[in-house]
């Protein structure tokens, strides 16, 4: 297939309905791709959680510090989408092209870091409170999830590039390819099928390696055989620092707010208990589905956006991002009414003949509630936060970010819970105001119109 022609003259219809279609037609295939990624965490957790709490909490937190060490390079390589989408909606596709190139660049960078993690995950797992059992599961999850950190940015910075052409569907096609791969690993490799070794948790982290790996390679050699035909230019150092300068921003962003998230989940979490652990981690990995459309939504919304400037008509982008966020916040909504109506049907799956009036059950129903009162916020952060990046302006946003994060979050959470003895709901409870503080900074910077100033791909380059 090749890529999309570039729209007449480089636009989008600007009224309301089209903008909706064009949303949707861009948002379905990465509904389907994030979904698919995120069935790959809740398939690791469901099917080794027959196998205890203990693995079940080392599966899903590795899942979480492997993704620690992945965030900085896929933050950075986000930024691709935003410099396809503008010199797409120029007129530019070799140029386009030549900065998925650069995105592959960094995944190179990115699986060095990985290596160097699975070296260094067992010194640095025996300074955190986990129970012991936990722990040694974790190491080994986590030194063999680590390998897959350049396939897993690879695959990000090659989805960037073509949903920037407005091509969404072929990095659907390979997200599905990992998932169906992964599910198939996970039952020949935790318990032991056909003859394999019975891996346990292990096995839950060797299948995600090998299905990302895998799906990466297809992936990328398509695009390769595609440069061969329609041709790249000559790749430029000025092009990869602007990468560089652009989506570092964004990737120490995704970095310093996972890493608060991680200090709140190891530190903060981790000390209420193994049952309280494995109930937040067991809600966040069905939230991480829940929200995967709104993601999906908010990434289609970013390349509406990107596309428009590139064609200079920033006037679309404040319809664009209305749009996107009505749609996106209607689905939050209607998430956390399933939240409050059904705790039960959703916890069952990871606490096997638990009984409901336990304590897996009785954290989780109250972790839930509180769940449901972060969706809007959470609907409105995704939605704004994806139409900066796509205009380039990440260095503020980054500031701003990190501030909520760092300032407010990681010590008003652990304070509470320290040094005021605070329980489950309380520390969840600062994940909401969060989210909601996240959610009006982003709002104001939006409203500043700073980002109408910002040239991410310069005039004439």
């Amino acid at each position: 297939m090749n890529a999309p022609e570039p729209p007449d003259g480089g636009t989008r219809p600007a009224g309301l309905g089209a903008t909706l279609r064009a949303l949707v037609a861009l948002a379905w295939p990465i509904v389907i791709s994030r979904a698919t990624q995120a069935v790959v965490g809740i398939a690791d957790a469901v099917m080794v959680a027959h196998l205890g709490e203990a693995a079940l909490a080392a599966t899903t937190t590795g899942a979480t510090n492997a993704l620690c060490v992945f965030i900085l390079p896929i933050g950075t390589v986000f930024i691709v989408q935003s410099f396809s989408a503008q010199l797409f909606g120029r007129g530019d596709s070799a140029g386009a092209r030549r900065f998925g190139w650069y995105g592959l660049a960094v995944a190179a960078g990115a699986q060095a870091l990985g290596i160097a993690g699975a070296a260094a995950a067992p010194h640095l797992l025996a300074r955190l409170a986990y129970a012991a059992d936990v722990r040694a599961l974790m190491s080994g999850y986590l030194q063999l999830r680590l390998l897959s950190a350049g396939a897993a940015v690879g695959m990000e910075a090659l989805a960037g590039y073509y949903g920037g052409l407005g091509d969404t569907r072929r990095p659907m096609v390979a997200n599905v390819a990992a998932m169906v791969l992964n599910v198939l690993g996970n039952w020949l490799l935790i318990d032991g099928h056909l003859g394999l070794p019975a891996l346990g948790v292990a096995g839950a982290a060797l299948a995600s390696t090998l299905s990302t790996t895998v799906a990466f390679l297809g992936l990328a050699a398509t695009f390769v055989r595609e440069g061969r035909r329609a041709g790249t230019g000559r790749l430029r150092g000025s092009e990869l620092w602007r990468v560089l300068r652009f989506g570092v921003p964004s990737g120490v962003t995704w970095f310093l707010e996972l890493l608060a998230f991680v200090f709140f989940v190891n530190v903060v979490f981790a000390g209420l208990g193994t049952t309280s652990l494995a109930a937040l981690m067991s809600i966040l990995q069905v939230n991480t589905i829940a929200f995967m459309p709104s993601l999906a939504l908010a990434s289609a919304g970013a390349i509406l956006v990107g596309q428009a400037i590139g064609a200079a008509h920033r006037d679309r982008v404040p319809r664009v991002l209305a749009v996107t966020f009505a749609v996106c916040a209607a689905w939050q909504l209607f998430v956390g009414l399933l939240y409050l109506i059904a705790p039960d049907s959703i916890l069952a799956p990871f606490s096997p003949g638990a009984a409901p009036e336990g304590a897996f059950h009785a954290i989780g129903r109250r972790v839930l509630v509180l769940a449901a009162a972060w969706q809007l916020f959470d609907a409105a952060a995704m939605v704004l936060g994806e139409g900066l990046r796509a205009a380039g302006d990440t260095a503020i946003v980054m500031w701003l970010r990190i501030a909520i994060g760092w300032a407010v979050f990681v010590p008003g959470s652990w304070i509470s819970v320290r040094w005021f003895g605070a329980g489950d709901a309380v520390a969840v409870g600062w994940l909401v105001l969060y989210l909601a503080l996240l959610a009006l900074v982003l709002w104001l910077r939006f409203r500043s119109g700073a980002w109408r100033r910002i040239e991410l791909v310069p005039e004439g380059a």
